[in-house]
């Protein structure tokens, strides 16, 4: 199987900013094994800027762009470094992708990507992508990886797009204030009433939500490609996805 797995900010860091040092060791050894499993794993990875808030000590996520543009210079720095000495421990090789809105919507550029990526599959390597936080500005960004990881994963022709999240999948209400909210285990469309359940975004340190999620899964079905809200907490529930057992929200593909 193809898999890309999104991984979002409060996945990677705790509240304060920091590295969640457990959870991206746990999901490095969990992806590292599907891909000795003989799957194909790319990763699109969130926690620039978050992680870069941590490291430079900033009391909360800047507002202004050059100070997250900043963050984001000092924290890909750190997510590359963790990636690739954790992948190593189990004997893989990552490949850095950086991408802006710029790139997808050229379609020279596009070509390239998907060339690109499509060949350090073939060579083995586990491709990182996350979108170019230290030169995107408010005209060329993509605005969350998400809608990043969607694009991927129809570029690629992906079996699989996996979003992990800090929500276990999509509610028929925000189960954090209506304990009767019941989980949707299966959405063949999205429709006014599907976006309807989206509530704001997730954490301080994060720029999505369950809107964008929506929005990557209506660009996934459309264009051939299931796509699954899962918890980001329990990486290990990736081995029940890939053994095609229910998990989270499913959205299938037309």
């Amino acid at each position: 199987m193809r898999m890309v797995i999104k991984v979002g900010t409060s996945t990677l860091t705790h509240p304060t900013g920091a590295q969640n040092i457990r959870m991206v060791e746990k999901l490095c050894r969990v992806l590292s094994d599907l891909k000795n499993a003989g799957h194909e794993v790319i990763l699109v990875s969130s926690g620039a800027i978050g992680m870069g808030v941590g490291k430079l000590s900033l009391s909360e996520r800047p507002k202004d762009i050059p100070t997250k543009q900043a963050a984001a210079a000092v924290g890909q720095c750190e997510l590359m470094y963790t990636y690739d000495k954790l992948f190593s421990e189990y004997h893989h090789t990552v490949a850095q992708i950086l991408l802006t809105a710029a790139d997808i919507e050229s379609e020279t550029r596009r070509e390239n990507f998907h060339n690109t990526l499509g060949r350090l599959l073939e060579l083995g390597a586990i491709p990182v992508i996350n979108e170019n936080d230290t030169i995107a500005t408010e005209e060329i960004v993509i605005g969350d990886n998400d809608t990043l990881a969607a694009m991927t994963a129809v570029s690629i022709s992906a079996d699989l797009l996996v979003l992990l999240s800090d929500i276990d999948g999509l509610y028929t209400a925000d189960p954090h204030t209506n304990a009767s909210a019941k989980l949707i285990d299966k959405v063949s469309e999205i429709t006014p009433e599907i976006l309807s359940l989206a509530g704001g975004k997730g954490s301080e340190l994060s720029t999505g939500g369950m809107a964008t999620k929506l929005r990557a899964a209506d660009t996934c079905i459309k264009n051939g490609v299931d796509m699954i809200i899962a918890n980001g907490g329990k990486p290990e529930l990736l081995y029940d996805i890939a053994e095609g057992k229910s998990v989270g929200t499913r959205f299938i593909a037309e």
